[in-house]
């Protein structure tokens, strides 16, 4: 009989034990259900994830998730936050501009927090290529003198350039901000118009006149042109003459065969050298070397008195 007794007690305290245990079991559970928090994380690339977790603080979340930060990556809220359940941690870049814009109504009331948050905006960077005109300039040569009674002639119609310059160009919320040159390179020249403005002449036959009371000074008057050492004007640019020498502005030009190199000829009271030949120079006409092609179209065309001097 006592053993029945010894083994009824005994089994009695098993029973009271594991009541005991299963009561503690489920209080734990209660307990630990209570200090669990849903939280949303959103990565940089966008990802967002929901844990369950116990702890308050943004950075143990982040360790617990296995989650660490990159040197140029920070938190909203920052590290040391203490956060409830239902927060969210942003993970982004430390360029991320917080920009509070805080307006407040005529009442004196500030906006929310939301509302601040939404002003908050990344500042983007890209690089810009665009096309800009370099405009031409106008240049006018005056061959007149002090005369008034005068016409202008275009002598070489002006040409806008073309340049191509690299900006960097910051935005934010789509808007630009800030715009800075990088570099600029010229990808076509702009071509200088040149005007020229020179005596009024009615007619070829205006000049006649001049030719006879030139001659009766022991002169002629020629049709005098100007040249240049480019390709344009020789169909070569080396610069040397039919005679062999180094063509000189002020002391070389170019007649016919009927001057034989070296004659000095003194044209419009300056004096020159006979030093080429040019398949255009024939008859009555000169050409006098210049340095330049625009020096060459700026002179024209003009008749003037030429004598030989001995």
């Amino acid at each position: 009989m006592k053993r029945e007794e010894k083994a009824s007690i005994s089994i009695m305290k098993i029973i009271c034990v594991s009541i005991i245990l299963i009561l503690i079991s489920g209080i734990s559970v209660m307990a630990v259900n209570t200090d669990l928090k849903d939280v949303t994380i959103t990565l940089q690339n966008g990802y967002e994830m929901t844990t369950m977790t116990s702890k308050s603080k943004v950075s143990d979340i982040l360790s617990e998730n296995n989650i660490i930060l990159n040197e140029d990556q920070k938190t909203i809220p920052d590290l040391d936050s203490e956060i409830a359940s239902g927060d969210t941690i942003k993970i982004t870049d430390k360029s991320y501009n917080e920009v509070q814009i805080a307006k407040i109504s005529e009442e004196g009331i500030e906006t929310s927090l939301n509302q601040l948050l939404e002003n908050y905006a990344p500042i983007t960077e890209k690089i810009v290529v665009e096309q800009v005109v370099i405009p031409y300039e106008t240049i006018t040569k005056n061959t007149t003198g002090t005369s008034t009674d005068t016409t202008n002639k275009v002598v070489q119609q002006g040409k806008d350039g073309l340049k191509e310059v690299t900006y960097k160009v910051k935005y934010q919320n789509d808007v630009e901000i800030e715009k800075s040159v990088i570099s600029e390179v010229v990808v076509e020249e702009p071509v200088n118009k040149i005007v020229q403005v020179q005596k009024k002449t009615t007619s070829r036959s205006s000049t006649l006149p001049r030719a006879s009371s030139a001659s009766t000074t022991g002169g002629t008057v020629y049709k005098i042109t100007a040249y240049c050492p480019c390709s344009k004007c020789c169909g070569k640019s080396t610069g040397r003459t039919a005679s062999g020498t180094t063509a000189i502005a002020g002391r070389t030009v170019a007649a016919s065969s009927k001057f034989a190199f070296g004659t000095k000829l003194n044209i419009g009271g300056h004096v020159y050298t006979v030093e080429d030949r040019g398949g255009a120079v024939n008859g009555n006409k000169i050409d006098i070397f210049v340095n330049t092609h625009a020096e060459a179209l700026q002179w024209g065309v003009r008749y003037l008195n030429v004598s030989v001097v001995n």
